[in-house]
């Protein structure tokens, strides 16, 4: 599939688009959001014959989609059950490990990226300090999440995380038999909008480059500076910086 310019509404039209087949056909879902994902990196930094760093990369789209511009991929995972996600091999180079220690030195990386992890981690400020303290000066941090109050914050279990995470779990247990892969407190913590910017503005060591909502057009980046409007308008924050 041809990739919408970045900032259009067609390419925001085309990401929204692409959740309808998450579940029923992943295969599609992560091989455009990835190669999305691998462009918008490379619209901040060079990508050939850098080492990018994938917090939580999972079954290995990601690693196609950056090795596919030339980067040298390291995946990180703290699930071994998530790299073989959808019958797909483990992406080689793909590491076990917390995003909350990486078992990586500090400044040994070119590029530090995560995709919609941070809200699966009990302290997603920790995971923030890793992902910078790995990073080499000059290198390029890229994080994004799903913030909590977003319509679909609650991942599956929305739009009932609006009523309570827990309440939402089990709504969704006493409705399909099982617990939420999501499962709120455990496997899904509420992280909003406003918690990392406050993160944000505590960094000494890097230089913000971009603060937007990830997958909305460049003229709706107002809204993540509109507090309350933009923990659920944001939908997916995204920060972008550079490690001094």
């Amino acid at each position: 599939m041809d990739l919408a310019p970045l900032g259009t509404f067609a390419r925001s039209r085309q990401l929204f688009g692409a959740f309808r087949y998450e579940q029923s056909d992943p295969a599609r879902f992560y091989t455009l959001l990835a190669s999305d994902s691998a462009r918008q990196v490379a619209h901040y930094t060079p990508l050939s014959g850098r080492t990018l760093l994938d917090v939580g990369g999972g079954p290995g789209y990601f690693a196609d989609a950056f090795r596919a511009r030339g980067a040298r991929y390291v995946g990180l995972d703290a699930d071994a059950g998530e790299l073989s996600l959808h019958g797909r091999d483990v992406a080689e180079g793909t590491v076990l490990g917390s995003g909350m220690a990486l078992p990586f030195l500090t400044g040994s990386v070119d590029i530090t990226y995560s995709s919609n992890v941070l809200e699966h981690v009990p302290e997603p400020e920790v995971m923030a300090d890793e992902m910078v303290r790995v990073t080499r000066p000059g290198g390029v941090v890229f994080l994004s999440y799903n913030n909590w109050f977003a319509p679909n914050g609650g991942h599956e279990t929305a739009p009932w995380h609006y009523l309570g995470g827990h309440r939402a779990a089990e709504r969704y247990t006493r409705k399909h038999g099982r617990r939420p892969k999501n499962d709120f407190g455990s496997s899904l913590y509420r992280t909003s909008v406003a918690q990392m910017l406050r993160w944000l503005e505590r960094q000494t060591d890097v230089d913000v480059v971009s603060v937007l909502p990830r997958y909305h057009p460049s003229w709706a980046r107002w809204i993540v500076r509109v507090p309350v409007a933009r923990e659920v308008g944001t939908w997916n924050l995204l920060l972008v910086m550079r490690k001094r």
